[in-house]
């Protein structure tokens, strides 16, 4: 392991959180990370009430949030940690047992930046927390959409507050969200609009912006819950 850092340098670390309710699970990860040079494990909880009090607390930069605990659950506890305002505050990292676990759609939902499951390997645990760090997500819109399709019954119908929101957006932003939603990268969605891919940057950047949100998965997971994206279709 020991991977060169990407997300930060030593002399400040990515200060991580750990929660969950298996205390022999926080001490594998805790022992992973700190040996990275570039993270440091600044604390513990063992269920939702205690890991949003400690984010609070500690004001971590990645909390790795384990979804089914006893007194708050993951999904709550996000919702809390990251706040009403998407794109802001500390980042939320999700673990699960279950790479399609309705659980998830609502952690995603609630504002993490993506999920792993509890058995990923330890340099891929390690790039993740740095990738979250940095601001971006570790699970492709494709997989986000995948969930999302198969959970579909479960989100909200679109609200008057979220076409709103979608009424910020121009047409040309709308349709890149529109294929930013189908798990299309940059150069894809260039190719598709014949435009540079400089130029689909700044629109992803504005999409975001403008809704409030923090990364590509959450665009993704609004595109359904304003009815810009309905399940099966394109």
């Amino acid at each position: 392991m020991n991977s060169t850092p990407q997300a930060s340098t030593a002399a400040c670390p990515v200060r991580v959180l750990l929660v969950d309710d298996q205390p022999l699970l926080r001490t594998g990860f805790r022992m992973i990370l700190e040996s990275e040079p570039d993270i440091a494990v600044v604390g513990e909880a063992g269920d939702g009430e205690k890991a949003v009090a400690e984010a609070r607390i500690l004001q971590p930069d990645v909390v790795l949030m384990d979804i089914r605990m006893p007194r708050m659950d993951g999904v709550e506890a996000t919702r809390l940690i990251t706040g009403s305002v998407r794109a802001g505050g500390m980042k939320v990292l999700v673990l699960t047992t279950f790479d399609l676990d309705e659980y998830i759609v609502e952690a995603l939902r609630a504002g993490a930046s993506g999920f792993l499951l509890k058995d990923v390997p330890p340099d891929d645990l390690v790039d993740a927390i740095r990738i979250v760090a940095r601001g971006d997500a570790v699970v492709a819109p494709t997989v986000t959409r995948r969930l999302l399709d198969r959970f579909a019954t479960d989100l909200p119908s679109a609200t008057r507050e979220s076409a709103q929101e979608l009424q910020r957006l121009t047409d040309r932003e709308r349709e890149v969200l529109r294929l930013m939603s189908r798990g299309m990268s940059n150069a894809e969605i260039a190719a598709e609009l014949f435009v540079s891919e400089t130029t689909v940057k700044t629109h992803v950047g504005n999409v975001l912006a403008k809704l409030g949100l923090r990364d590509r998965v959450q665009a993704v997971v609004f595109a359904y819950e304003s009815g810009l994206i309905r399940p099966g279709t394109n």
